[in-house]
C-alpha cells in the first residue's frame, strides 16, 4: 500500500459527533455526498469513535463541570449506528475514515472496514494508542496541532519505519481560527523536514477557506481537512464548521489551484509549440552585412542581427562566429543553417528545430540572387 490514497483527499469530519443523532449524521453524509459528486473530488467522511463506557472513568461520569466528559456522554452513539454511517458513506462512493480515541475503537475500525485512521492532535504522543493503530496496517493521517518538533520527528519515524502509509497535516488547534492564526508557511517547513510523506492542512477557520486552500495547494499540501455540519432542526452550526454551500466554494477553489499550479514541481514542464513559436517571433535572425564569398569564416563584422527570424535561418541563439559559408551569400540575405558548416551543424536539437522555426517566406528573388552569386 502506498501514500497515493492521500493524494488530493478531502477529509470531512462530522462536527460535534453530529450531536449523537444518527438522523443528523445520515443527512450530513447525504448532503455532502451530493456536493462531492458534483465537484468530482475525492473525499472521505470522518467519524469519531469512542468506547464511551470505558473512556470516561465511572467515578466522573456525573462531572458536569468537565466539558469534555459532558460532551462525550451527551453525544454517545451505539456501535451499530456508527456501522450504518460507515456503510452509508461507502455506498455514496466516498472513503471511510474515523478517529479512534481508544484501543477498542481501533478494533471497531477494523471490524467496520474503515479505510483510513486519523490521529487526533491530542493523541500524537499516546504510545499505547499509536501501537494499536499501527498494528492494523491501515493508512494513518495525523494532525500536528500543539506538537513540538521532536514529537513530530518521533511520530513520523514511528509509522514510516513500519512502512505504514502516513500523512501529516499542518494544524493550528484553535476553534475557530482567524486568518492571522493559520501559519501556512508551516506547510513548507513540514515538506522540507519530511520529504517522503504527504503533507496536508487541517484547519478550523471561521472563513470560507477559499484563499487558504489556494495558498496551501500552491505550497504543496495534498490532503485537506475540515469539520462539516448542516443547518438542521434549529441546531446552531459552530463558526469553524463548513456547510455544503461553503464546501462547494472551496472544492471549486481547489480545482482552480490545481489548474493554476499545473504539473509536477519536480520536473521541467513540456513547453508547448505555441509558446515556442511566439518567442521565436521575437528572436533576431543572422543576416549578411555585405556580399560574402564561399568559404568565408564568419565574424561579427560580417553579419548583423534583425527581425524577422525566417524558417531555416540561424539566430542569435546559435551564432558563435567561426561558421564557414558553403556558398556565396549576397548582402542582407539570411544566413541559413544549410549554408554553413559550424560546430552545431550536427547538434540534433539545432538540426531538428531550425528548419521549421521562424517566419515562413517564399524567397524566389533571394534564390535567384544566390544562384547568380554562385555563377
Amino acid at each position: 500500500m502506498t501514500n497515493a490514497i492521500f493524494d488530493d483527499l478531502f477529509v470531512l469530519e462530522l462536527a460535534n459527533n453530529h450531536w449523537g443523532k444518527i438522523e443528523r449524521g445520515m443527512k450530513i453524509i447525504d448532503d455532502f455526498a451530493e456536493v462531492v459528486a458534483r465537484n468530482g473530488v475525492k473525499a472521505s467522511i470522518k467519524l469519531q469513535f469512542r468506547d464511551v463506557d470505558n473512556f470516561v472513568h465511572k467515578d466522573y461520569r456525573d462531572s458536569s463541570d468537565v466539558r469534555y466528559i459532558k460532551k462525550t456522554l451527551a453525544t454517545q452513539m451505539p456501535w451499530e449506528q456508527l456501522r450504518k454511517m460507515v456503510e452509508a458513506t461507502r455506498a455514496k462512493g466516498m472513503l471511510t475514515m474515523a478517529t479512534p480515541f481508544d484501543e477498542v475503537s481501533v478494533d471497531k475500525c477494523v471490524e467496520f472496514g474503515v479505510d483510513i485512521l486519523k490521529i487526533a492532535s491530542s493523541d500524537i504522543r499516546d504510545k499505547t494508542l499509536l501501537r494499536k493503530m499501527a498494528s492494523t496496517g491501515k493508512p494513518v493521517i495525523a494532525s500536528s496541532g500543539g506538537a513540538g518538533e521532536h514529537h513530530l520527528d518521533n511520530l513520523v519515524e514511528f509509522f514510516t519505519s513500519r512502512n505504514i502509509p502516513f500523512a501529516l497535516n499542518h494544524c493550528v488547534s484553535l476553534y475557530p481560527s482567524e486568518d492571522s492564526d493559520l501559519e501556512l508557511n508551516q506547510i513548507d517547513y513540514l515538506k522540507a523536514r519530511y520529504p517522503g510523506i504527504t503533507i496536508g492542512l487541517s484547519t478550523h477557520e471561521q472563513r470560507d477557506w477559499h484563499d487558504s486552500i489556494l495558498i496551501a495547494y500552491g505550497k504543496g499540501a495534498r490532503t485537506f481537512e475540515r469539520h462539516i455540519d448542516i443547518d438542521y432542526e434549529g441546531v446552531p452550526v459552530s463558526p469553524y464548521c463548513t456547510r455544503p454551500e461553503q464546501a462547494d466554494v472551496w472544492f471549486k477553489a481547489f480545482h482552480k489551484a490545481k489548474e493554476m499550479c499545473g504539473g509536477q514541481a519536480t520536473v521541467r514542464r513540456e513547453v508547448p509549440k505555441g509558446e515556442r513559436e511566439y518567442l521565436d517571433a521575437l528572436v533576431r535572425g543572422v543576416y549578411a552585412k555585405r556580399d560574402l564569398p564561399a568559404g568565408q569564416v564568419l565574424t561579427a563584422d560580417d553579419v548583423y542581427f534583425a527581425i524577422p527570424l525566417l524558417q531555416g535561418q540561424i539566430s542569435t541563439r546559435e551564432f558563435e562566429t567561426g561558421e564557414a559559408l558553403q556558398a556565396p551569400l549576397p548582402a542582407h540575405a539570411p544566413v541559413l543553417l544549410e549554408d554553413i558548416s559550424a560546430s552545431y551543424s550536427n547538434d540534433p536539437e539545432v538540426v531538428a528545430l531550425v528548419p521549421t522555426r521562424g517566419l515562413a517566406r517564399d524567397l524566389p528573388e533571394l534564390e535567384m540572387v544566390k544562384a547568380g552569386a554562385a555563377g
